[in-house]
């Protein structure tokens, strides 16, 4: 009766994070089509077309390296994963399945789910490689054994929500990373975001730093007396409000 209770507890709190993370989320970002981010005002998560009752959802908690499935709130099914290396770590945020293929390609296993983050091509998919399940070992995308990806292929569809949670510090995972200009992941995504909101930062945002965050960061450090160079730096985190204990 104990376990009963217990698993029935681990349940609503899934549940609960799940919502959390996607509400957190949506409330400063919006897909306008297939593959662009932009700033959006707050409704509730229905009136934005997130999720609904009858549809299904995903959770990837990277501290864990666990695929949750979801239904509206309703716990389906979790999935043991392999996710991105220390050097070429997994896109934190909120995406969408934005295409699905069967053999995507050698290496991916027998099924591909594309996610639409702007600064790469990353998804969930099978692999060769089953010895490597629940470890850090793709290139960033999420690695499942075959078995699991196909039933999972067949349950979601196109435009299924997909959370990546990837530690206490939100978009920036466990910690800061010092970035320059090329950099294309979850930290430069929420350096822009804060350059916006800010006034500085007028272009997409899209995780890639390139010439509009390299002009808007020149013109927030002179703003600030911070040392004029291109480097995002822990002064220019600090500077920017992204504290490790936020």
């Amino acid at each position: 009766m104990r376990q009963y209770y217990f698993k029935q507890l681990s349940v609503l709190v899934l549940c609960f994070t799940l919502t959390c993370l996607i509400y957190n989320a949506m409330e400063e970002y919006s897909f306008a089509g297939r593959d662009t981010l932009v700033m959006t005002t707050t409704l509730p998560l229905q009136e934005r077309g997130i999720i609904g009752d009858d549809e299904y959802n995903i959770l990837i908690d990277l501290t864990e390296s666990v695929l949750y499935l979801f239904k509206g709130d309703e716990f389906v099914k979790k999935y043991i994963i392999a996710q991105g290396k220390p050097s070429s770590p997994s896109p934190i945020g909120v995406w969408r399945i934005a295409n699905k293929a069967r053999s995507w390609g050698s290496g991916f296993g027998s099924r591909w789910m594309g996610l639409n983050v702007p600064w790469g091509i990353y998804g969930i998919h099978g692999t060769n490689k089953p010895g490597s399940i629940g470890s850090m070992a793709s290139a960033g995308c999420f690695r499942m054994h075959n078995r699991d990806v196909e039933e999972l292929y067949d349950i979601v569809p196109n435009g299924t929500v997909v959370v990546v949670h990837g530690g206490q510090f939100g978009n920036i995972g466990n910690g800061l990373e010092v970035l320059e200009p090329g950099d294309r992941k979850s930290h430069v995504l929420e350096v822009q975001k804060r350059l916006k909101s800010l006034g500085y930062y007028k272009s997409s945002i899209d995780g890639i730093y390139g010439e509009g965050m390299k002009s808007a960061l020149i013109s927030f450090k002179k703003d600030r007396g911070l040392p004029i160079t291109h480097t995002v730096d822990m002064a220019t985190y600090e500077a920017l409000g992204i504290l490790p204990f936020e």
